[in-house]
């Protein structure tokens, strides 16, 4: 018989420390995978929430925002970013929140700079919104649900709905495994989407799509910077922890996301206000899984199903190619390509989209947003994290 060698296994009995990279993350592995393991060894297991550098993604890449800060709590904020913490008391500040959105909008033409020299793409930083998901392609970070909501969109103009609409340019970005062939699907998706909806002369005003090829640490040096709005989507308790959610957060994005890996801590850090939170959370995933049936959800709203239907009309590819991506999420046997609950996330996605959309044009409540998620994000710092490495479990006598 054929044998299974368990390597997480053998490196939970053989190590004297296991930790996860967020709060979540940690909880579902003492309470699922290594569950025996910690019934026998409680005090083996920690946390470690991930973090990342300030000094390269807010003092380095987000230069003029730096110095701003510099003004207001002085020079070493950059190895003791919990100092950010100053920053909350001039979000009423009428004149910082100004300077703070006037950096924002600078960054934003810097990063319409770049799509349109490497996407070909002009887009608009002065009157829409800047909607971003930047992350590895994968059918659990659901660049899927984020296109889904494109054509929701594009399917609402092309029939004169834009009532309430607020114009955006939407951002994709990311690297795909060379074997991963639906990832690759998804990425030929995204641009045969934005080729469509770019070239109609209906949604130039409200909508603006773009797949950056190429993607690099450079890219998303101009990237995160230039952002409005942090799309951190993956199906709940799928996501370990993530860090460009944190790199988005300091420098002033304000995250729509669901309740998965660090994005529980990032909305605890900036305020429950601060975060547009929607979907199953992981118990809700756990629990739906083995009965879902993607069509129950289609059935349920009239939205969803004309969005599948423009899709699978064939008008994104003129021969037709991706009208099988809707077939197969519909698939009745969850395993097949749906695994994910995309479909049964759609809806209430639709309603915290238009939640930040009604927060944006409020330019006085989204500074305060913007300004105070930054002002959170010290406690992301990998500063932190390694220095828990190092008290807790390196040299912590474990």
């Amino acid at each position: 018989p054929s044998q299974r060698v368990r390597m997480a296994n053998l490196g939970v009995v053989a190590c004297y420390s296991v930790n996860g990279v967020a709060a979540l993350h940690t909880r579902l592995i003492t309470e699922g995978l290594f569950r025996d393991f910690h019934t026998l060894s409680p005090d083996k297991f920690n946390n470690k929430t991930n973090g990342v550098t300030p000094r390269r993604w807010l003092a380095f890449c987000n230069p003029k925002l730096a110095e701003l800060v510099t003004e207001v709590v002085g020079d070493g904020w950059q190895t003791d970013l919990d100092r950010l913490e100053e920053l909350k008391g001039y979000p009423e500040d009428s004149a910082f929140a100004k300077r703070f959105m006037e950096i924002k909008r600078d960054n934003k033409a810097r990063l319409a700079q770049l799509v349109k020299v490497e996407a070909g793409v002009t887009f608009d930083a002065d009157n829409m919104m800047f909607d971003v998901q930047v992350k590895r392609i994968h059918e659990y970070k659901r660049q899927l649900l984020n296109l889904l909501h494109v054509v929701h969109l594009y399917d609402r103009i092309r029939k004169g709905d834009t009532q309430g609409m607020v114009p955006r340019c939407v951002l994709l970005a990311g690297k795909a495994a060379p074997g991963y062939a639906f990832a690759k699907r998804i990425i030929k998706f995204a641009n045969d989407v934005a080729r469509t909806i770019n070239a109609d002369p209906l949604a130039h005003d409200w909508l603006r799509v773009a797949f950056l090829p190429n993607y690099r640490v450079s890219s998303m040096e101009v990237i995160c910077p230039g952002t409005d709005l942090s799309e951190q989507i993956s199906t709940a308790g799928k996501e370990a922890s993530g860090t460009g959610n944190m790199k988005f957060m300091m420098n002033g994005a304000v995250t729509i996301g669901t309740l998965d890996g660090a994005n529980i801590e990032i909305r605890e850090a900036a305020g429950a206000e601060n975060f547009f939170v929607f979907g199953q959370t992981a118990e809700q995933v756990a629990a739906l899984r083995p009965e879902y049936d993607p069509q129950v959800w289609v059935d349920a709203d009239p939205a969803l199903a004309a969005t599948l239907d423009l899709i699978e009309s064939g008008i994104f590819s003129a021969h037709g190619h991706q009208r099988d991506i809707a077939r197969d999420m519909l698939a009745a046997v969850w395993s097949h390509h749906e695994p994910w609950l995309t479909l049964a996330d759609f809806t209430d996605f639709v309603r915290a989209q238009r939640e930040a959309g009604e927060a944006w044009l409020d330019r006085p409540r989204w500074a305060r947003m913007a300004l105070l998620n930054t002002a959170s994000s010290g406690r992301f710092s990998s500063d932190r994290t390694i220095g828990q490495y190092r008290d807790e479990i390196w040299f912590g006598g474990r």
